[in-house]
């Protein structure tokens, strides 16, 4: 009979850290490395073959050229790929800035943003993901939902969008254009066509950790409710969250109508300096 050693918790803990760590660095290397290999296949096919011609011709060649790696190399050749490959040579023609990015996001990440035709719209995803640490599936979602298009920042000028996100990914400094949104997508409430801000209130509550991927990862729920007192008259705030980047209450009012004979629901969002904040907000 074999008797079984006892294992020390803390040992087996430790242990499990490093087989984990240890498969998140292979991982990072191994998607790194097939990163900048369909860069390099992308730009070498671009510049010997294609030449810049991207019509009949073009696409005759990758038909062609898939077909050959598929035999030789086996799945995952397709002319889809060549094409992915082709378009995160042009996007990123400097592969310097490539191989930064692959030690945060993935290739699958990267193949949904390069998909993103205008060029602040892209680097716009590029920081936020980035930032706010999305899955694939989370990325996908708030393109879907034109995150870009609801952000304050998208409405600004080039120069304000392009240097917002510069500072965003050279000093991390994030600013409040770039985080708050209008409108806000809240379909996951699951709500009926009919309900009371209350009800709204209440869902939301239910589903605060949705909610908050929503708003954005930095914003940290305070109060439900929250009574302020402004020149002795008493204010209720229906939700009061604090952002930790911007270092800076938020107060959301909920409301709810029916313009157009569709419910909707309207968050309208305040903020105000930590630093300077109405004493009774905390």
């Amino acid at each position: 009979m074999i008797n079984r050693i006892p294992t020390n918790n803390r040992l087996l803990a430790d242990v499990r850290h490093l087989i984990d760590a240890a498969r998140r660095r292979v991982a990072g290397a191994v998607n790194a490395e097939l990163t900048q290999l369909y860069w390099q296949i992308g730009n070498r096919v671009n510049v010997e073959l294609l030449q810049g011609q991207r019509a009949e011709y073009g696409k005759q060649v990758i038909v062609e050229l898939a077909k050959q790696l598929t035999t030789e190399s086996g799945k995952g050749w397709s002319g889809r790929q060549l094409r992915y490959c082709l378009r995160i040579a042009e996007v990123f023609t400097d592969v310097k800035i490539l191989h930064t990015l692959c030690s945060e996001l993935s290739w699958s990440h990267l193949r949904q943003i390069i998909q993103v035709d205008d060029p602040l719209k892209r680097d716009f995803y590029l920081e936020i993901c980035r930032l706010e640490r999305w899955n694939v599936r989370q990325l996908q979602e708030r393109i879907n939902s034109l995150l870009y298009e609801r952000t304050a920042i998208s409405k600004k000028s080039e120069d304000t969008i392009r240097q917002d996100l510069d500072l965003l990914r050279d000093q991390g400094q994030l600013s409040p254009d770039l985080t708050f949104r209008d409108p806000y997508v809240l379909d996951f409430l699951g709500l009926s066509d009919s309900y009371s801000e209350k009800d709204l209130e209440s869902a939301i509550l239910a589903e605060l950790q949705r909610l908050i991927i929503e708003l954005g990862s930095d914003f940290a729920f305070m109060a439900r409710q929250k009574r302020i007192t402004i020149d002795r008259r008493d204010y209720y705030i229906d939700l009061l969250f604090y952002h930790r980047r911007l270092k800076c209450l938020v107060a959301i009012d909920l409301l709810c109508g029916r313009p157009h004979k569709s419910s909707y629901v309207a968050l309208i969002v305040m903020w105000r300096s930590a630093r300077n904040h109405h004493p009774d907000w905390m």
